[in-house]
């Protein structure tokens, strides 16, 4: 063979080889990636990044450059977003499924209307997702559309469902009133709101959502 038939042949296989790699090559998106990373204050984990083709091992591989920190095994965030305080709660959300949210106890401390950190975090699924999680408390109650809000990218149970959770779940009457007050006197909910919660709840929730509000009546 010649040295320009040997030239052709390198070129030619060469570029068949690019063509090859280039094929079994997963294809990223980027912006895929970022979309949903976004929506959760840059967090994302390894079931969710697949969707925008990235395996494990590209993740592992641009974690190593310097774009994505690896914060527990499957969750990671970009690097471009800086790390939020709530960091424990997404990791907890992310771990749960999409349709998880952060309630109770942990949602009350989300509104900083608690001065008590729980020792787990607090979070409510369906029945369906109800595995058991390390340093997770996980909650099966229904739970509605509109009982559920977002708070610094965090889905998060709504103020007057927040404050009937943890009445129900037996957190002391002092600091389910004190949540009251403090919710009304800083404009996350409502007297009204917080009436209509009343009847809509009942029990013990009822009960002391009432003594509250008379409580701040002139």
């Amino acid at each position: 063979m010649d040295t320009s038939a040997k030239c052709c042949y390198y070129v030619c296989n060469t570029i068949e080889n690019i063509k090859h790699i280039a094929h079994i090559m997963p294809k990223t998106d980027h912006d895929a990636l970022y979309q949903i990373a976004e929506r959760q204050a840059g967090y994302f984990a390894t079931r969710q990044a697949r969707r925008a083709g990235f395996s494990r091992d590209l993740l592992s591989y641009h974690a190593k450059a310097g774009q994505l920190e690896r914060i527990v095994h499957g969750i990671y965030r970009l690097r471009r977003f800086p790390a939020s305080p709530y960091e424990d709660l997404f990791v907890a959300l992310l771990r749960t499924g999409p349709r998880s949210v952060i309630s109770h106890a942990s949602a009350l401390g989300v509104y900083d209307l608690t001065d008590a950190l729980p020792t787990q975090v607090h979070v409510t699924v369906p029945r369906t997702a109800s595995r058991r999680r390390k340093g997770i408390r996980l909650h099966t109650k229904a739970i509605e559309s509109s009982e559920i809000t977002s708070r610094d990218g965090l889905a998060v149970t709504t103020v007057p469902r927040t404050i009937a959770d943890v009445a129900a779940a037996g957190l002391a009457e002092e600091f389910v009133i004190q949540a009251v007050h403090q919710a009304i006197d800083r404009g996350l909910v409502g007297p009204d709101e917080l009436r209509t919660a009343r009847e809509k709840y009942g029990g013990r929730a009822a009960r002391i959502i009432a003594q509250a509000l008379r409580d701040m009546d002139p």
